[in-house]
């Protein structure tokens, strides 16, 4: 029962990561990119710091050597991702914003195979042939010649940029292996990462960073649900279950947000979706599925870094 149970903590984060992918489309137009960052991190830095500024302090001989990686780390998953994604809510769609999210594990594993030398495997290459794939109907509209004619829109390869992005940034949590680990890497990176977004914000004009009715509720999401619930959700679930077993909840994030379009924004799901999303994800799935080296060589499968 309690291992069954324990299949809740990742997929209520999937469910809480598509609403966040929601509360992106929700915000466009509505404020900038840079000014969301901003407050979502400072709600989150104060969140956070009721239960992790006191054993942060007390380790911080220990955090103080590697403030610059977590500056880096910060910067890629809790700045760059995170404006990138806002900036591309503008001109994309919500299930399309999910699809590209979802490739995260496998752009992952991708870069871990030239970052970090590991051995490609079946998967790997025969499940980016498929999402590529399935990609290039999905952004096409299911009319891959009209990318020739119409290009794509802006938002599509925004959110291409966004999740390789924080693959870069799991390869170089495997890679760097910090002795800082769970809330307290968190807060230092986010906290990294609000120094860095401040003159982002101070630059940005003042009616795309006002606080009012309408823009206080989806900063309260993206700060808390999303920056401070679902990360404690998510390490549970890697921490019962795996690393690659909570992976493949990541397949449920183009369908959890698509019904959260369709219902709270009125956006239409089409054939094209389906096929070309579906596609896409089938590719992330044979990563998990098919780990046979293309290598006589034998190493094991690298976990996946969330």
């Amino acid at each position: 029962m309690k291992n069954k149970l324990a299949f809740l903590y990742p997929l209520v984060a999937i469910i809480l990561w598509s609403g966040n992918v929601i509360v992106s489309r929700m915000s466009a137009h509505t404020i900038g990119p840079e000014a969301i960052t901003f407050y979502r991190l400072l709600l989150a830095v104060l969140l956070m710091s009721t239960f992790v500024a006191v054993p942060a302090w007390r380790n911080r001989f220990v955090i103080w050597p590697h403030l610059g990686q977590f500056a880096i780390l910060g910067f890629l998953a809790m700045c760059f991702f995170q404006s990138l994604s806002y900036l591309a809510a503008e001109t994309t769609t919500a299930t399309n914003m999910a699809v590209f999210t979802a490739l995260t594990p496998l752009l992952t594993v991708a870069l871990s195979a030239f970052v970090l030398k590991d051995t490609p495997t079946v998967g790997m290459v025969g499940g980016g042939v498929l999402s590529l794939v399935g990609l290039v109907y999905l952004v096409s509209a299911g009319d891959p010649a009209a990318l020739a004619r119409n290009g794509v829109h802006l938002g599509d390869p925004l959110m291409f940029i966004a999740a390789l992005s924080y693959a870069v940034y799991g390869v170089l949590l495997k890679r760097w292996n910090l002795p800082v680990a769970g809330w307290q890497s968190t807060y230092m990176q986010a906290i990294c990462a609000l120094v860095i977004m401040f003159p982002a914000f101070l630059a940005t004009p003042a009616p795309l960073r006002a606080l009012n009715a309408e823009t206080l509720p989806l900063i309260a999401y993206a700060g808390g649900l999303a920056s401070v619930v679902l990360p404690f959700l998510w390490v549970r679930g890697v921490h019962i279950l795996g690393p690659n077993r909570c992976a493949a909840f990541m397949n449920l994030l183009p369908v959890f947000t698509a019904l959260g379009a369709i219902v709270m924004l009125g956006e239409p799901v089409r054939a094209y979706h389906v096929i070309g999303g579906g596609a896409a994800l089938v590719g992330v799935a044979c990563v998990e599925l098919f780990r046979r080296p293309l290598r006589s060589a034998p190493p094991a499968m690298p976990e996946i870094v969330d």
